[in-house]
């Protein structure tokens, strides 16, 4: 399962979620931050080593594969994998076994593997930079994870539950001006800007009730700083890329959906009229697809 989205959408929740509806609930979920692993890292971090296996391999370790077994192994910001390493990867998908740094004895491998990426992946396979058989084993069932702007009527209810989290036992109110400008704001860092702007609130607010003073310039001013950059950059290199990988993630849902675009909305986690919206943007009008096929 790959999962495609911006920065900050939820992207390791979903994969949580996806884990704990499943037969595999009971067993580990292991999230790798593979943006953080260099390639000397890579191996060692992944499947383990040996004593001895290098300088400072003092004892045996256990890798992160080996800890997911019978459970998930979400790998995050999967576009991030160094080049060299990619087959190493696809070795582990493919055959299901792997070898601890130093070892000779394979082990075997059980876990459910969940990818994610802000980045387009089919983009790097064209500029060599990603690997063509890799990115088909990991992109099977491919997941746009919608950004928060495209989720406005989820904004006021994440925002009171991440209070509830932040500020646990303190019961907050959010006036109605802040929960406006609440609900009119972008969200270049989507969910996890949310939280901050949140956050920020309840330390300013004395006496547990959100208003707009307590807000960010930028979420109470409409159209400043980085908001208004994120909103006038349809030419800029990563939106494109975004684009492309949320226009193939819909092209993939529509050739294995058979429902009403109702379902198909709530399979995909977005509301029925964001889902036309998009599908009109990239030309993807189901009935036209239907009556080219007739």
């Amino acid at each position: 399962m790959l999962l495609l989205g911006e920065t900050g959408t939820g992207k390791e929740m979903v994969a949580r979620l996806v884990h704990e509806s499943s037969r595999r609930a009971a067993a580990p979920f292991v999230a790798v931050d593979c943006s953080g692993l260099t390639e000397t890292l890579f191996e060692s971090e992944l499947f383990g080593h040996e004593k001895g296996a290098f300088t400072g391999a003092t004892a045996r370790k256990l890798g992160l594969v080996e800890a997911a077994s019978g459970g998930t192994l979400f790998l995050d910001e999967v576009g991030d994998i160094p080049l060299a390493q990619q087959v190493k990867l696809l070795r582990l998908i493919e055959s299901s076994s792997y070898r601890r740094v130093g070892g000779v004895m394979p082990l075997r491998a059980d876990f459910r593997l969940v990818a994610a990426t802000h980045r387009d992946l089919r983009r790097m396979v064209l500029e060599g930079s990603f690997r063509s058989d890799l990115y088909y084993r990991i992109s099977a069932y491919p997941i746009l994870v919608p950004t928060l702007r495209e989720r406005c009527d989820d904004i006021l209810l994440l925002a009171e539950s991440l209070l509830a989290r932040v500020r646990p036992g303190q019961p907050f109110v959010i006036d109605e001006a802040a929960r406006r400008a609440l609900v009119a704001y972008d969200y270049p860092g989507n969910v996890r800007e949310l939280r901050n702007i949140v956050e920020r609130a309840s330390l300013l607010a004395d006496d547990a009730r959100i208003e707009l003073r307590h807000l960010p310039p930028e979420v109470v001013t409409p159209r400043t700083g980085v908001r208004a950059t994120l909103a006038d950059s349809d030419g800029d290199a990563s939106g494109r890329a975004l684009r492309s990988a949320e226009r193939d993630a819909l092209v993939l849902a529509l050739a294995r959906h058979d429902g009403s675009r109702r379902a198909l909305a709530e399979t995909l986690g977005i509301s029925e009229r964001t889902l036309y919206r998009k599908l009109q943007v990239y030309g993807l009008n189901p009935r036209r697809r239907e009556t080219g096929r007739s």
